[in-house]
């Protein structure tokens, strides 16, 4: 999960930290069910070289929108925009997890290697209708500022497809060919 930041951030900032130093990263979202969208930008941010327009959330009620950007500074040092960053998905990952994927995918930031996700970009409310029946109705809609569409109802389609268990892999070997070459 992407846990909310007042959890999240210290451990996440340690961990992107130490990663910095790599030559290249493979982050892992093939079991990861969603979270918190300002996890996602917190992430991002330690992925890209400067401020940089992520999403737009487009909510029904009130007709507003709210605008998802990586942060200016972080604590502790980025890995940055240049080095190779790969992300591997699943059939598993859903929700804010397939953010980060199709975020860095549509910047060209990413490559995503692994399984099509599973393809929920819009937040959900749920309403008990009956004891046995609930109604779930989507009150917003991602808005990619590249693509101006998600990935909702369609996943994140792979750069590179493969089964998931064999991303790791794939995504291994192919850092290793970009940094040989």
């Amino acid at each position: 999960m992407l846990f909310p930041m007042e959890w999240a951030a210290e451990p996440l900032s340690a961990a992107l930290t130490l990663a910095s130093r790599a030559q290249a990263l493979i982050v892992d979202l093939r079991s990861n069910r969603g979270g918190d969208p300002d996890t996602v930008a917190f992430v991002c941010s330690y992925l890209l070289d400067e401020r940089t327009h992520l999403n737009t959330m487009y909510w029904r009620g009130g007709e507003r929108s709210e605008q998802s950007w990586s942060l200016p500074h972080v604590p502790g040092r980025r890995f940055g925009g240049s080095k190779p960053l790969y992300v591997l998905s699943s059939d598993s990952t859903f929700s804010a997890a397939e953010e980060p994927a199709y975020d860095l995918q549509q910047l060209g930031r990413a490559v995503v290697v692994g399984e099509r996700t599973r393809g929920g970009a819009h937040p959900c409310e749920g309403w008990t209708v009956h004891p046995h029946l609930e109604a779930t109705v989507p009150v917003g809609r991602a808005i990619n500022p590249v693509s101006s569409t998600n990935w909702e109802g369609t996943g994140v389609q792979p750069d590179i497809p493969c089964a998931a268990a064999d991303s790791l892999d794939r995504a291994h070997a192919l850092a290793l060919a970009r940094l040989a070459g």
